[in-house]
């Protein structure tokens, strides 16, 4: 048996017993971390209540790090002298605007907003939870971390100033780091109006969106009159949660008639009514479709919204994967904070990389593939500096004391499991 073993066992390449040594040594040190990480994830779906549907974590997780990605792709922050300005790829390459169709996933995220929002809202009532509680709760969840991102600003912003830095420059990065905070803003507002959104379809901020855009671009309005926009447009989306919710959009067809039909409408109101390609915002640009939201946008954003709901099933299966299921939880976990500090994130970074000079993808102009090979190689450095921002100012998204996770729960003892009303977020 001893000689069988030794002859079956590989022997080290000659001349290097000692790195062969070191290799062999990773072995089971890289099993041994691969198996931690497994039993982490295990206990992390054990903790997950079977009732929660996982296919609306897995849906703003990946609205998120869609945001994210996008923002980090399509800004850039040129350096003029000693000035900083905003500029973005998409201007100089246009055809590169179906990157905007992947990563502006925000109608996503508002779908899954109604959704969770107006169930749980008809959870909080079941319960006997007022009005005011309910949404206190929520809107403090949102709005928690808001106050660390202000005070850093506030701060950075004045010390730059006295400094001497140029104004236009501050301008600027003050601008791209609480440009989320508008997001917020309008999902706040949405969200405490959700007892009178319940039961709306999505056909009314629909028509809202189609009349401001006819009156704006048809008939000569005021350009501030498209500001109207930036409730009803993002309250079609998040109608169609509520739809979700009261079980309209359960059926396949309504996803199909939904990418369908909003594939179609972005079409053609791209192809022949002089709408944008890009579905986010391109400096210089005469039109956007995100400031504030058009109708191509809208319709966009349905179709964005079927895919999701025709998604849903494949999520849940592949959910049911631990390691899968606990990357997800995290994600949902932390959202906020990697929401509102991934332009900090991508800031820090350019203005560290100042002090070796005008680097490729960093400070150049963004008008050639050159840049954005370039803006790729970058993409790591920006995910290491946001998960520094994530370490620093997560207690402020959890409220600096110990609190449940929220989507993972220890299981329950048999007979004390919580009746069919479980908290859903």
């Amino acid at each position: 048996m001893t000689d069988v073993t030794r002859a079956t066992r590989p022997s080290p390449p000659h001349g290097a017993p000692g790195r062969w040594s070191a290799v062999a040594r990773q072995g089971p040190r890289r099993t041994a971390v691969q198996q931690g990480l497994r039993r982490a994830a295990a206990r992390i779906d054990a903790a997950t209540p079977a009732s929660r549907d996982r296919a609306v974590d897995a849906l703003r997780a990946f609205a998120i790090l869609g945001v994210v990605l996008g923002h980090w792709l399509v800004t850039a922050l040129v350096a003029d002298g000693d000035t900083l300005h905003a500029a973005s790829p998409l201007r100089d390459m246009p055809w590169l605007s179906p990157i905007s169709w992947v990563f502006q996933t925000l109608a996503v995220f508002f779908l899954v907003g109604g959704h969770v929002a107006t169930r749980g809202y008809a959870s909080a009532r079941a319960r006997g939870t007022s009005y005011g509680r309910w949404l206190s709760a929520r809107l403090s969840r949102l709005f928690r971390p808001v106050g660390a991102v202000l005070g850093l600003w506030t701060v950075t912003a004045v010390l730059l100033l006295l400094t001497g830095a140029d104004f236009v420059t501050v301008h600027t990065l003050v601008k791209l780091a609480l440009s989320p905070l508008w997001f917020l803003l309008v999902f706040a507002v949405l969200t405490a109006a959700t007892p009178l959104l319940a039961r709306l379809h999505p056909l009314w901020p629909l028509a809202v969106v189609l009349h401001v855009d006819l009156l704006r671009f048809g008939f000569g309005a005021p350009s501030w009159l498209g500001w109207i926009n930036l409730a009803a447009g993002w309250l079609v989306p998040y109608s169609l949660g509520a739809a979700w919710t009261r079980g309209e959009l359960d059926h396949r067809r309504a996803g199909w008639v939904l990418l369908t039909g909003g594939t179609a409408a972005t079409a053609a109101l791209v192809a022949w009514a002089g709408y944008p390609a890009s579905m986010v915002g391109v400096p210089g640009a005469e039109v956007s479709n995100l400031n504030p939201p058009t109708l191509a946008a809208a319709t966009f954003g349905l179709a964005q919204c079927g895919l999701a709901l025709l998604l849903r099933e494949r999520l849940r299966r592949a959910m049911r994967r631990p390691v899968a299921w606990a990357a997800v939880a995290l994600v949902n976990l932390f959202a906020m904070t990697v929401f509102l500090w991934h332009q900090t994130a991508l800031m820090a970074t350019t203005a560290t990389g100042l002090l070796m000079g005008r680097l490729p993808g960093l400070h150049t102009l963004p008008d050639g593939l050159g840049w954005v090979a370039a803006r790729l190689a970058w993409l790591p450095v920006f995910i290491l500096v946001l998960a520094g921002c994530w370490a620093a100012f997560r207690p402020f998204e959890r409220g600096g004391g110990r609190r449940r996770t929220r989507g993972v729960r220890a299981p329950r003892p048999p007979g004390r499991t919580r009746a069919a009303g479980a908290r859903h977020v």
